[in-house]
């Protein structure tokens, strides 16, 4: 199943601590980060995440491998509590992961998660632009995509670490 999605079956599938998991996230006071398998396990949460619904699944790196190295990432305006005052800032990150390439269903659903706000982090190349193109953008998701936020920024997911680069 994956670390990610594996965990996020448990909790799905055991009517207790689904409605444990849904009365955390429905909670106004409280606020999550999803940092690597724990970005894979809330994006299998996003149905009992409010304002999630759009949010993408991660699936195998588009290089089929394993990526570790430092990349480049832009923070977008986003509702996400993480990332306020932030936005337009582009810092070096580590990546660490062999499924990290954001699966949407489709483009309406790319377009939604962006035009919506939802996306907080994307992969820039080294002249600041939103890049698809490897090694710039590791794992081939679309538009470089690699963190979101839930409409009202008290969930946040992303792939790579930030807590690897301080």
């Amino acid at each position: 199943l994956g670390a990610g999605p594996g965990w996020a079956m448990s909790i799905l599938g055991n009517t207790a601590m689904r409605a444990m998991f849904a009365r955390f996230f429905g909670d106004a006071r409280t606020f999550a980060l999803g940092v690597c398998n724990g970005c894979q396990m809330m994006s299998h949460l996003r149905s009992i995440i409010p304002g999630a619904a759009d949010w993408p699944g991660f699936e195998r790196n588009a290089s089929e491998q394993f990526e570790g190295r430092v990349a480049l990432v832009e923070v977008l305006p986003s509702a996400s509590i993480f990332f306020a005052g932030m936005t337009g800032s582009v810092l070096p990150i580590a990546i660490a992961h062999g499924e990290g390439r954001a699966e949407f269903v489709d483009d309406a659903d790319v377009g939604a998660c962006v035009d919506g706000g939802l996306v907080s982090l994307r992969f820039v190349d080294n002249h600041g632009r939103s890049t698809e193109t490897y090694p710039a953008n590791p794992n081939g998701s679309p538009r470089g995509i690699t963190g979101l936020t839930s409409r009202d920024g008290s969930a946040t997911i992303l792939m790579p670490h930030p807590e690897r680069v301080f």
